[in-house]
């Protein structure tokens, strides 16, 4: 069992490290989604790069990965709670610090590159509580398309699916194990994110949804007067 357990860790680590976003890019336009914008593979800057339709490809892959490895953690260690919690947080960690995208920084240390986690975290929800999306998915949506930050979009991801499966642990309907999966994707994303939420705290952090369109119009306007 400790053998199974650990290659049931090891291949939802792998299976998050999937970079699907890279992949769509190059396929799409044959240019690395690396050197544009934030830099990352996830879907927000596959959009970036590739346009709408590449963009919600991968954030549906990225998910897929997510709920894959829970699946894979619930058939082959059935009741197995433990494993499939961590299965699915560490195909989250693989979406954010890919084994297939390691790089050297400037000062020749290797790094993991990867997307911000959000759809994998989303996935991992999905993994632990089927019908969670239908709560998760419209709360979201209305974080991206009112408050108009990408970053706060995903951080809001795992934030929601932390207060679910509270409220689930609390009202006696759900494992409270499933607590510890909010949690830690949630210091794991805030940890991804921190480059975003230093543009946040300074105000310069790029704007999505109606916070962009609005930004536009006004930018527009005052141009023109």
């Amino acid at each position: 069992m400790l053998l199974m357990s650990i290659l049931i860790l090891v291949a939802s680590y792998l299976i998050g490290s999937i970079p699907v976003g890279w992949l769509i890019v190059k396929l799409f336009k044959g240019t690395d989604v690396r050197e544009v914008g934030s830099g990352r593979v996830g879907g927000t800057n596959v959009m970036r790069a590739a346009g709408l339709i590449a963009g919600l490809l991968t954030a549906a892959a990225d998910a897929g990965k997510g709920i894959l490895a829970g699946y894979i953690a619930g058939a082959l260690l059935p009741g197995n709670l433990w494993v499939k919690l961590f299965a699915v947080i560490l195909a989250v960690v693989g979406q954010i610090f890919s084994i297939f995208l390691v790089e050297k920084n400037e000062q020749g240390r290797l790094v993991f590159k990867g997307g911000a986690g959000g759809s994998t975290t989303l996935g991992g929800a999905i993994a632990l509580v089927p019908y969670s999306w239908i709560i998760i998915l419209p709360l979201i949506v209305l974080v991206y398309i009112g408050i108009g930050y990408a970053s706060v979009t995903t951080i809001s991801i795992a934030f929601f699916s932390l207060i679910l499966f509270g409220y689930q642990a609390a009202a006696g309907i759900g494992p409270w194990q499933f607590v510890i999966y909010g949690a830690i994707t949630l210091v794991i994303v805030l940890y991804a994110l921190r480059p975003n939420l230093k543009r946040l705290a300074e105000g310069t952090e790029r704007a999505v949804g109606l916070r962009a369109y609005f930004e536009k119009k006004l930018g527009t306007r005052r141009s023109q007067s």
